[in-house]
C-alpha cells in the first residue's frame, strides 16, 4: 500500500473519534483530505474494497451525528465509484461549518460588546452620582475581565476625565499605552490629563514620545502648545504653534496661539 493510501486510511479512520469529541471541522476535513489522497492514487481491487467499506462507515457516522445534522440536514450519500460526488458534498459541508463558526464567533463578539456596554453604563451611573469607589470597582473589574483592551481603557479614562477624576484617568491611559504603545491618540489624551493635573514635566515627556512616532499631526503640536501655555513657556509654545501652522495654515486656533506666544515674547 502506497504512503498516500496509508495517510488516507489514517485520516478516514480518525473521523469517528473526532465526531465523538465534537470536532466537526477536523472530522469533515479528514474525509475531504482522505478522499483527495485516495482519488489521486492507483489502487488494487482489494485496496478499493477496503476503502469503499471505510467510506460507507464514515458517511454513516456523519449522517448519525445529531449535532452535525443540525448544521447540515441533507443526507450524505456514498456509492462505490462516485467518490468525487462525496468529495463535493464534503466541500459543501465544510462551507456550512465555516458559516456556522463565523455566526458563532459573531454571536460571541456581540455578547462581549453587550457585557462591556452594560458595565460601562453602570460605572458611569456611579460616576454621575459621585460614588467614586463603586465606579472604580466596576471599571477595575471590567479591565481585569478584558485585559489588553486598550480601547476599553481609553473609554474608561475619558469617563474619568469628564468626571474630573484626573488621577484615575491617567492610570487608565497609562495602562492603555502599555497595551498599544504606538497609539498617538492615547499620548494626546494622557498629555491633556497630566496638564490638567499640572504635572507639566511628565506631560511633556509623553508628548515628546508621541513626536517620535509622528511629527505630521497638527493637533498634536497644538496640544503641546496648550501644555506650554499652562506652563508659561512662551518660546516652546511658539515653536509648537509654528509647527502646527506649518502643517495646516488654516488651523485658526494654532494661528491665534502663535500670535499670542509671539506677543508674549515681544516679537
Amino acid at each position: 500500500m502506497s504512503s498516500d493510501l496509508i495517510k488516507s486510511r489514517k485520516k478516514l479512520n480518525s473521523v469517528t473519534t473526532l465526531l465523538k469529541k465534537g470536532k466537526y471541522m477536523p472530522a469533515v476535513q479528514g474525509v475531504h483530505d482522505g478522499l483527495i489522497l485516495f482519488l489521486k492514487t492507483q489502487v488494487m481491487k482489494n485496496e478499493r474494497e477496503e476503502f469503499e467499506d471505510l467510506l460507507h462507515k464514515v458517511t454513516y457516522a456523519l449522517n448519525s451525528d445529531k449535532e452535525l445534522r443540525k448544521i447540515y440536514p441533507l443526507v450524505i450519500s456514498y456509492e462505490p465509484g462516485k467518490e468525487r460526488a462525496l468529495l463535493d458534498a464534503m466541500r459543501e459541508l465544510l462551507q456550512e461549518l465555516q458559516k456556522a463558526l463565523n455566526e458563532s464567533v459573531k454571536g460571541d463578539i456581540e455578547a462581549i460588546q453587550a457585557q462591556k456596554k452594560a458595565a460601562l453604563e453602570q460605572g458611569q451611573k456611579h460616576l454621575d452620582s459621585e460614588e467614586w469607589d463603586k465606579a472604580t470597582s466596576i471599571f477595575d473589574q471590567l479591565v481585569k475581565d478584558f485585559e489588553g483592551d486598550a480601547d476599553l481603557k481609553a473609554d474608561i479614562a475619558d469617563r474619568y476625565l469628564n468626571a474630573g477624576r484626573y488621577k484615575e484617568a491617567y492610570l487608565m491611559l497609562d495602562g492603555a499605552l502599555k497595551d498599544d504603545p504606538n497609539a498617538i491618540h492615547l499620548y494626546n489624551r494622557i498629555g491633556m490629563v497630566l496638564r490638567k493635573m499640572k504635572d507639566y514635566e511628565t506631560a511633556e515627556k509623553y508628548y515628546l514620545k508621541a513626536l517620535t512616532l509622528t511629527s505630521k499631526d497638527e493637533y498634536l503640536h497644538y496640544n503641546i502648545g496648550r501644555l506650554y501655555y499652562d506652563w508659561r513657556k512662551w518660546s516652546k509654545m511658539a515653536q509648537s504653534a509654528k509647527a502646527a501652522v506649518a502643517i495646516n495654515p488654516d488651523f485658526d486656533e494654532a494661528v491665534k496661539m502663535l500670535k499670542f506666544a509671539q506677543k508674549k515674547l515681544g516679537e
